[in-house]
């Protein structure tokens, strides 16, 4: 019946874009203190650099970018811009160094994890056809 293959295939889809959301939240700080730590950013150029790894906006990356700053990770400076007001700039502290090696360690252990979890138990092709 096409309109339960349309309803199933929205499911996927939806289930999908929750799971990536989920993933996205795991990697986003990874994300956008490995970018500060390369070079300083202002906000709307950390979320053009980020968006080339994960689909963010403002609304993700502004709070995100508050809370880092909070924490002591980030210190920020405003510079003069040619285009407008002096844009807000955001540089990595040593501890935000720190907490981003942490997260890199903790990531790959993770991502280490999984991708052995899925070797081992993802079937050979020999062993289903002869089965």
């Amino acid at each position: 019946n096409d309109s339960e293959s349309i309803f199933q295939t929205r499911s996927i889809k939806k289930g999908r874009a929750n799971m990536n959301a989920q993933f996205k939240k795991g990697v986003l700080e990874l994300i956008v203190l490995e970018s500060v730590r390369q070079r300083d950013m202002y906000g709307y150029e950390l979320v053009e650099e980020v968006s080339k790894v994960v689909d963010v906006n403002e609304g993700t990356i502004y709070p995100l970018l508050k809370r880092l700053t909070n924490e002591h990770y980030f210190e920020t400076y405003l510079r003069e811009s040619t285009e407008g007001p002096p844009r807000k700039y955001y540089h990595v502290t040593a501890a935000g160094i720190l907490y981003r090696d942490q997260l890199e360690q903790e990531w790959t252990e993770l991502s280490d994890r999984v991708w052995r979890f899925l070797k081992e138990n993802i079937p050979k092709k020999q062993d289903s056809s002869t089965g």
